[in-house]
């Protein structure tokens, strides 16, 4: 798990940043380009988000259910 932990924290942070320099660049520029970007950017973070979270908790679940029956 700590192979996933650490993609998924990988996948967030290649997200966020990139989000957060577009929406820099749209308040300095105004260009409405940066803020399609930076809003794009943002909605894949969310995505992979909630990715990691469903798969984290399911794969618990999983994981007990395993243990329950032997």
């Amino acid at each position: 798990m700590n192979f996933f932990y650490g993609f998924m924290a990988f996948l967030m942070a290649a997200t966020l940043l990139p989000s957060i320099l577009f929406l820099v660049l749209y308040f300095i520029t105004g260009e409405e380009v940066a803020l399609q970007r930076a809003t794009k950017m943002w909605n894949y973070l969310r995505a992979f988000t909630l990715l990691g979270f469903n798969i984290t908790v399911w794969g618990n679940v999983l994981v007990g259910a395993w243990q329950l029956m032997h």
